[in-house]
Protein backbone atom coordinates (compact mmCIF):
# COMPACT_ATOMS: atom_id res chain seq x y z
CA UNK A 1 0.00 0.00 0.00
CA UNK A 2 1.38 3.69 -0.86
CA UNK A 3 1.21 6.42 1.68
CA UNK A 4 -1.88 7.62 0.79
CA UNK A 5 -3.88 4.16 0.91
CA UNK A 6 -4.22 1.90 3.80
CA UNK A 7 -5.38 -1.50 4.25
CA UNK A 8 -8.60 -2.39 6.76
CA UNK A 9 -5.95 -3.75 9.19
CA UNK A 10 -4.18 -0.83 9.43
CA UNK A 11 -6.85 1.29 9.90
CA UNK A 12 -8.02 -0.76 12.95
CA UNK A 13 -4.80 -0.84 14.32
CA UNK A 14 -4.08 2.61 14.27
CA UNK A 15 -7.64 3.65 15.61
CA UNK A 16 -7.82 0.47 17.69
CA UNK A 17 -10.95 -0.60 16.41
CA UNK A 18 -12.15 -4.01 14.92
CA UNK A 19 -12.64 -4.41 11.45
CA UNK A 20 -16.04 -5.56 11.87
CA UNK A 21 -16.23 -2.30 13.18
CA UNK A 22 -14.87 -0.08 10.00
CA UNK A 23 -16.85 -2.79 8.02
CA UNK A 24 -20.04 -1.22 10.08
CA UNK A 25 -18.96 2.20 9.31
CA UNK A 26 -18.70 1.27 5.60
CA UNK A 27 -21.98 0.14 5.89
CA UNK A 28 -23.20 3.10 7.33
CA UNK A 29 -21.65 5.29 4.11
CA UNK A 30 -19.11 6.88 6.37
CA UNK A 31 -16.13 5.58 4.66
CA UNK A 32 -15.73 4.04 0.93
CA UNK A 33 -12.87 2.39 -0.07
CA UNK A 34 -11.59 1.07 -3.11
CA UNK A 35 -11.42 -2.42 -3.77
CA UNK A 36 -8.27 -4.45 -5.27
CA UNK A 37 -9.34 -7.63 -5.52
CA UNK A 38 -10.99 -8.14 -2.61
CA UNK A 39 -9.20 -6.20 -0.72
CA UNK A 40 -10.51 -2.89 0.88
CA UNK A 41 -8.47 0.21 0.03
CA UNK A 42 -8.80 3.12 2.18
CA UNK A 43 -7.90 6.37 0.72
CA UNK A 44 -6.29 9.62 2.83
CA UNK A 45 -9.87 10.82 2.63
CA UNK A 46 -11.18 7.86 4.35
CA UNK A 47 -8.85 7.80 7.38
CA UNK A 48 -9.59 11.60 7.90
CA UNK A 49 -13.67 10.71 7.75
CA UNK A 50 -12.65 7.85 10.31
CA UNK A 51 -11.09 10.45 12.53
CA UNK A 52 -14.16 13.05 12.18
CA UNK A 53 -16.57 9.96 12.78
CA UNK A 54 -14.92 8.62 16.13
CA UNK A 55 -14.34 12.15 17.07
CA UNK A 56 -18.09 12.86 16.96
CA UNK A 57 -18.81 9.54 18.52
CA UNK A 58 -16.63 11.10 21.62
CA UNK A 59 -18.98 14.44 21.46
CA UNK A 60 -21.74 11.55 21.63
CA UNK A 61 -23.38 12.26 18.45
CA UNK A 62 -25.02 9.30 16.78
CA UNK A 63 -23.76 7.88 13.59
CA UNK A 64 -26.58 9.35 11.32
CA UNK A 65 -25.55 12.80 12.70
CA UNK A 66 -21.57 11.85 11.86
CA UNK A 67 -22.48 10.97 8.66
CA UNK A 68 -24.75 14.09 7.72
CA UNK A 69 -22.14 16.51 9.02
CA UNK A 70 -19.60 14.95 7.03
CA UNK A 71 -21.69 14.32 3.89
CA UNK A 72 -22.17 18.35 4.04
CA UNK A 73 -18.45 18.79 2.96
CA UNK A 74 -18.80 16.66 0.54
CA UNK A 75 -21.52 18.45 -1.55
CA UNK A 76 -21.45 20.87 -3.70
CA UNK A 77 -23.81 23.57 -1.59
CA UNK A 78 -23.49 26.95 -0.07
CA UNK A 79 -21.74 27.19 2.69
CA UNK A 80 -24.71 28.79 4.49
CA UNK A 81 -26.94 25.84 4.92
CA UNK A 82 -23.82 23.30 5.56
CA UNK A 83 -23.18 25.96 8.29
CA UNK A 84 -26.81 26.30 9.48
CA UNK A 85 -27.05 22.46 9.75
CA UNK A 86 -24.03 21.58 11.67
CA UNK A 87 -25.27 24.50 14.68
CA UNK A 88 -28.86 22.91 14.05
CA UNK A 89 -26.93 19.37 15.10
CA UNK A 90 -24.58 20.99 17.87
CA UNK A 91 -27.37 22.81 19.44
CA UNK A 92 -29.80 19.75 19.79
CA UNK A 93 -26.74 17.72 20.87
CA UNK A 94 -25.55 20.34 23.76
CA UNK A 95 -29.59 20.99 24.79
CA UNK A 96 -29.89 16.79 25.24
CA UNK A 97 -25.95 16.84 27.38
CA UNK A 98 -26.93 19.87 29.03
CA UNK A 99 -30.14 18.23 30.22
CA UNK A 100 -28.37 15.00 31.17
CA UNK A 101 -25.93 16.86 33.09
CA UNK A 102 -28.29 18.36 34.84
CA UNK A 103 -30.01 15.05 35.84
CA UNK A 104 -26.65 13.95 36.90
CA UNK A 105 -25.98 17.11 39.21
CA UNK A 106 -29.25 16.54 41.19
CA UNK A 107 -28.15 12.67 41.37
CA UNK A 108 -24.88 13.80 42.84
CA UNK A 109 -26.83 15.86 45.34
CA UNK A 110 -29.39 13.50 45.97
CA UNK A 111 -26.15 10.81 46.41
CA UNK A 112 -24.14 13.23 49.18
CA UNK A 113 -26.92 13.48 51.38
CA UNK A 114 -27.47 9.98 51.70
CA UNK A 115 -23.88 9.50 52.10
CA UNK A 116 -24.16 12.26 55.14
CA UNK A 117 -26.98 10.26 56.54
CA UNK A 118 -25.17 7.23 56.09
CA UNK A 119 -21.97 8.38 58.02
CA UNK A 120 -23.87 10.25 60.82
CA UNK A 121 -26.01 6.45 61.40
CA UNK A 122 -22.69 4.87 61.18
CA UNK A 123 -21.20 7.45 63.77
CA UNK A 124 -23.99 6.86 66.03
CA UNK A 125 -24.05 2.73 65.55
CA UNK A 126 -19.90 3.50 66.29
CA UNK A 127 -20.74 5.37 69.73
CA UNK A 128 -23.48 2.96 70.95
CA UNK A 129 -20.94 0.02 70.39
CA UNK A 130 -17.99 1.89 72.40
CA UNK A 131 -20.91 2.79 75.45
CA UNK A 132 -22.45 -0.91 74.98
Amino acid sequence: MSAQTFTISQLAKEFDLTTRAIRFYEDMGLLTPERAGLQRVYSARDRARLTLTLRAKRLGLSLTEAKDILDMYDSPRDTVPQLQKFLGVLGAHRAQLESQLAELQANLVEVREHEKKGRAALARAQKAARTA
